[in-house]
């Protein structure tokens, strides 16, 4: 036996696939905040953990004072790297 969509089954269909798309938009929309929160208590105390084993540098600098936190890497570089070769054009 061959069963045939009726239109009332068309629009019943139409409208709960509607209510699922408004029902989830407006809870997305009352729980966003949370999530977002709970997303970033995570990103800070993943982050956070990082700097811990550091000391902290808030002591008061007199006026004037300079201070070097990184020294340049100064690479030395020999001149006697290779022969020069001097060329002539052919035509």
């Amino acid at each position: 036996m061959l069963h045939f969509a009726s239109a009332t089954g068309l629009v019943k269909m139409i409208l709960i696939i509607l209510l699922i798309y408004f029902g989830i938009k407006i809870i997305a929309r009352l729980f966003a905040p949370f999530l977002i929160k709970y997303v970033a208590k995570k990103a800070e105390q993943r982050f956070g953990g990082q700097f811990q084993g550091r000391p902290q540098q808030n002591t008061p600098k007199k006026e004037g004072e300079v201070t070097i936190d990184k020294v340049p890497n100064t690479k030395t570089s020999s001149k006697n790297v290779g022969d020069y070769v001097d060329f002539e054009e052919i035509d």
